[in-house]
């Protein structure tokens, strides 16, 4: 069974940082991309970083380069989003997604099994 557990999230001042985690278990970390989505109250799914578990390679969208640092620990079988400079229109709530294969890509319908999500709160 896939499973993908998020934490790390809460309410945070405009400035400030957060660092989210992701915990997978149920398939083969090396075969699969993982990626971050984010989604604001009647707001669509947004992609925010995406990293490839074989060669590492990075995506992220532009609003978040150069403040957010998508980063795997494959020991722990985690993926990390480190989240700086945070503003109040990051606030949403943050999913964790597995890709359908070893690439990433920005689109929500190439992520087959997705977490529960962790709220982020940035206060102005």
């Amino acid at each position: 069974q896939v499973l993908l557990v998020e934490s790390g999230g809460g309410l945070v001042q405009a400035g400030g940082s957060l660092t989210l985690s992701c915990t997978a278990s149920g398939f083969s970390f090396s075969n699969y991309g993982l990626g971050w989505f984010r989604q604001a109250p009647g707001k669509e799914r947004e992609f925010v970083a995406a990293i490839t578990w074989g060669r590492g390679e990075i995506v992220y969208t532009d609003s978040v380069k150069g403040r957010f640092t998508i980063s795997r620990d494959n020991a722990m079988n985690r993926v990390l989003l480190q989240m700086n400079s945070l503003k109040p229109e990051d606030t949403a709530r943050y999913y964790c997604a597995r890709s359908q294969g070893p690439s990433v890509t920005n689109a929500a319908d190439t992520y087959v099994y997705w977490g529960q999500g962790t709220q982020v709160t940035v206060s102005s």
